[in-house]
This record gives structure tokens, sequence and C-alpha cells, in this order.
């Protein structure tokens, strides 16, 4: 376990880090998530193993720490990460990030573009999400105030989400699962959707073939986004199917196989 302070109050941001060659590959785990639950498979399997591989918590998040005092917007994960990958000597590095993990990664290359050479986004919403109490995760956390969700709403949550969701759910601090949810619902300013098309840098966008064509695929392939629909999965791709996530990851990456 590796760690870097990013905040100036000394909170530190934690990952599993595997050793190979440069440039590095940083993988992003979602809300209420924890990168070496998610990626440890995939950052080992045949096609992917070999690189350089930070498994990263973000603040608030896994074995990262949980600072209340943090606004846990997508613009602070960003810093805070960037924070970490300079601490760990990894600019240029090849960002994986799932759902909300896609969106601070986008976030990060637009904000610090030293850092990212590559993205691959991983069934992350792009536009904001309306929050909606009857549902599980960014929506449903977002439909409370922080007072009602701190009060007791989290509990809604944990029991909408099922027990495989918050085995790494109950891990993540709840100020930051709510500041963290309401940042995502809302998107920042530009939006997720028109940063990713500004970007330069080569982006792959993989999303379960069963949810049908992705809204806006068209504008996002003429911006040089590949759109690649990954099959018989979820929305948890890298555990739904872990062969086509490490094939359709590799071919991204501009690995051989």
């Amino acid at each position: 376990m590796r760690s870097a302070v990013v905040t100036p109050e000394g909170d530190r941001i934690r990952w599993v880090e595997l050793g190979g060659a440069e440039p590095a590959r940083v993988y992003v785990h979602g809300l209420g998530s924890t990168s070496p639950a998610y990626y440890a498979a995939s950052a080992t399997h045949p096609l992917l193993a070999g690189r350089r591989s930070l498994l990263v918590d973000l603040l608030g998040h896994g074995h990262s720490d949980r600072p209340e005092h943090f606004g846990y917007t997508l613009e602070e994960h960003a810093d805070a990460l960037a924070a970490a990958l300079t601490e760990a000597g990894a600019e240029g590095a090849e960002l994986i990030g799932h759902s909300m993990g896609g969106a601070v990664v986008i976030v990060l290359a637009a904000r610090h573009p030293h850092l990212v050479s590559r993205l691959v986004l991983v069934d992350s919403g792009l536009d904001p999400v309306l929050p909606d109490r009857a549902a599980a995760g960014v929506s449903g956390i977002a439909a409370h105030t922080e007072e009602e969700f701190l009060a007791g709403g989290w509990a809604e949550v944990r029991d909408r989400a099922g027990a495989h969701w918050w085995a790494t759910m109950r891990l993540a601090g709840r100020t930051a699962l709510y500041r963290s949810a309401v940042s995502r619902a809302a998107g920042p300013t530009p939006g997720l959707r028109e940063l990713l098309l500004e970007l330069k840098v080569p982006r792959t966008y993989l999303l379960p073939e069963a949810d049908g064509p992705l809204p806006g695929a068209d504008a996002l392939r003429a911006a040089g986004v590949a759109v690649v629909s990954v099959p018989d999965c979820g929305h948890n791709i890298m555990l739904d199917n872990p062969e086509a996530f490490a094939r359709a990851t590799a071919t991204a990456l501009g690995d051989a196989f």
C-alpha cells in the first residue's frame, strides 16, 4: 500500500501498486467502491499485466482518508488525484475510470493534461443525473439533503444498493458519499460530455451491449472517441465479463494481443 498527502490538512490518498513498464496505468473506481476490489483481476490479466499499475482509492473511499472538511466535488477529487499521481511520478498515465471514476478522470484530464496520455471510460455517465429517492447510488443519494442522508437516509440507500455494492460502499465516509454523489449528479461546468469532446488524448468509452446505443455516440465518434459495446455484462463490466473487459481495454490502450 502506498500513499500521498493530497490536502493542506495532511489527508492521504492510498493505492495498491503493481510494478511494471511505464507509462503507468491508473485504475479509478466508482461511487462507493474501491479500486483494488474492482480492478485487481483486470490489472493482472495476461492482456493487461506487465505495466506499472496504480489501483487508487479516491478520498473518502476504500483505504484513503475520509476528511469531513473536504468538498468531494468532481473538481476536488480530480485535483487530489492529480496530487497523488504527481507524488507517485506518474505523469502521462493511462487512466481507466469506472462510473463516477470516469467523471473524475475526465475532469482530471481537462485540468491536468500533462498527467494523462489516454482515457478509458467504463460505463461512465456523461450527463447530469436527476435525483430519484427510489433509486440507489448517485440518483438516490442526491435526492436527500446532506442532513437527511447523514441522519438515516444512508440506510435507505444501503437497502437498495444490495449486499455486493454495500460491501464496498460501507467503507466510504458518509459525508464523502453524499457530497460525491451530489457533485456527480450536477456535473461540472462545462459538462462532462463537453469536456470529453474537447480532450485531445485518445479516448475510449466502454458500455454494456445490452444498454443499446450510447446517447450522443455519433458526436463522440466524430470527435475521435471510440465507443465500444461489451457483451454479456451489466454496469460493472470488469466484474461481469472480465475477459471481454480486458480485451476491450487492451485494445483501447494500444496493447498487442
